[in-house]
């Protein structure tokens, strides 16, 4: 017989709003991409240094791969609003 497993939520926790969790996703998708095309991405640098970003989505959105530029894109726009706080990559 099989038995399901259930998560909870720690007392006190809460689930992270849809945006923000939209945009971990982007970023992990960002990640795998770029290190599809034999790029690495520091991501620690990538939230802590913008020239380095920059240079990161410029290769990107120049990239012949459409999923990607679509998604360095997206992190561009991101980029542009306001911060949100979350876990690094």
């Amino acid at each position: 017989m099989q038995e399901q497993t259930v998560q909870a939520l720690a007392p006190g926790a809460s689930l992270p709003a849809a945006d923000t969790r939209a945009s971990l996703l982007a970023e992990v998708d960002f990640k795998w991409l770029m290190s599809g095309q034999g790029w690495w991405v520091d991501t620690s640098r990538f939230h802590n240094d913008t020239s380095y970003a920059e240079a990161l989505l410029k290769l990107a959105l120049a990239s012949q791969s459409f999923a990607l530029r679509e998604c360095a894109a997206l992190l561009q726009t991101q980029r542009l609003q306001p911060q949100t706080s979350h876990a690094g990559l």
